[in-house]
């Protein structure tokens, strides 16, 4: 018999791997041209040539163990990256190759928390961090957002406390699309530092942002390794290269870290420990080469401007996203679980809020194929009908 715990776990298991599983069953059923797939945040792009180009040039190149810590070639042209992008001075030591963000997130939450230690995560967010905290003893501590799902810096600070060890931020965020600006992460920071210096405790800020080259309307992130020390970034190339489930990305801890040397080899026990030994190594060869590449992000912006003009004609309310490829709408009834299944009976696949801690919306992501969106409308429309947004 498995552990109570995990029984309790797979009835909470991830709505969006539900609704994908949902979405094969539909796909064989009515055929995949006539099924309207939003549940997964998997890119439809294919990687840019340049990832092929670097494969061919990296395919015999060994497919031993590395360093635990990552091939120190890619962790030195990563730390020049950083370098470049940030404006502080990186080092190979404080870049870790992980398998992908998850991975990452796994190894940091191990080389951190102690039994019972909270980690502080604004709503809605991806449902996954709560197993990956309790993964490693820790106890997730979920706070509001506001009403345009900005980070709610009042309850951050009412939230901390002795036993608080780190604050998971994504940005931009899954599911909303939000993108926290400079201002909003200074003040965050402030409050931080202010915590640090009234109890002797430093509170970590983990920024996953697999995302952070998908952003629209000329956005530009600014740089958290200018704004707090005590910070680690974790992302991935799942999204930016279209290389999900090549399970290939990175940690980067800031080189100003209070405790720098024993977090980094903290991490790096990790990595080996947590069973990952080492990301795939093929992949951390062919990354090296592709730090200054992405997909044409103009292309999910595209589909979020089709995607949002054509809901909104029906009477669907939402935050326009800022980055990332996902939209969040207010379902209109409060049983988001239920307008979901009424969706579905329309081939429609979507995710209710609910997997992300915030019932009464849905999320749709975008990364799919223009003509998805177009072909979906006539049925989103009579979901809006039937719900009473138009009559």
């Amino acid at each position: 018999m498995i552990s109570k715990k995990m029984q309790n776990f797979i009835k909470r298991a991830s709505w969006i791997r539900k609704m994908f599983e949902e979405g094969i069953r539909l796909k064989k059923k009515y055929g995949p041209d006539n099924v309207f797939d939003f549940s997964l945040g998997n890119p439809h792009m294919p990687p840019p040539d340049e990832f092929y180009e670097a494969v061919k040039r990296e395919i015999k190149g060994g497919h031993g163990y590395t360093e635990n810590a990552g091939l120190f070639e890619t962790r030195e042209i990563i730390a020049s990256y950083l370098t470049k992008e940030h404006g502080i001075e990186f080092s190979p030591d404080e870049i870790i190759l992980t398998c992908g963000a998850a991975g990452g997130l796994n190894v940091i939450f191990k080389a951190l928390l102690n039994p019972e230690e909270e980690v502080i995560v604004p709503v809605p967010f991806f449902m996954e961090y709560a197993f990956y905290i309790d993964n490693h003893g820790g106890k997730i501590k979920t706070v509001k957002t506001k009403d345009n799902f900005n980070l709610d810096l009042k309850v951050i600070n009412d939230n901390l406390n002795l036993s608080t060890k780190a604050i998971v931020i994504n940005s931009p965020n899954n599911p909303t699309g939000q993108v926290y600006l400079e201002e909003t992460l200074k003040e965050l920071a402030m409050i931080l530092e202010s915590h640090r210096k009234k109890t002797k405790k430093i509170v970590y800020l983990i920024l996953d942002e697999p995302y952070r080259k998908i952003v629209y309307d000329n956005i530009k992130l600014p740089s958290i390794f200018q704004i707090y020390s005590e910070t680690i970034v974790v992302t991935s190339f799942s999204k930016d290269l279209s290389l999900a489930g090549e399970r290939i990305g990175y940690l980067a801890i800031h080189p100003h870290c209070f405790h720098k040397a024993e977090l980094i080899a903290a991490c790096i026990l990790a990595n080996r420990i947590l069973g990952f030994v080492n990301a795939p190594v093929l992949m951390q060869r062919v990354i090296k080469h592709m730090l200054e590449v992405s997909v044409d992000s103009k292309v999910y912006e595209k589909n979020r401007d089709l995607l949002c003009e054509g809901l909104s004609a029906l009477g669907f309310s939402f935050i326009l996203p800022k980055g990332a490829f996902y939209l969040f709408p207010k379902a209109p009834i409060a049983d988001d679980i239920s307008f979901v299944q009424a969706l579905q009976k329309e081939r429609i696949l979507a995710v209710p809020g609910s997997g992300f801690g915030t019932p009464g919306y849905f999320r749709l992501a975008f990364c799919v194929k223009e003509d998805v969106i177009k072909k979906s409308m006539p049925y989103f429309e009579k979901v809006a009908y039937k719900f009473g947004l138009i009559s």
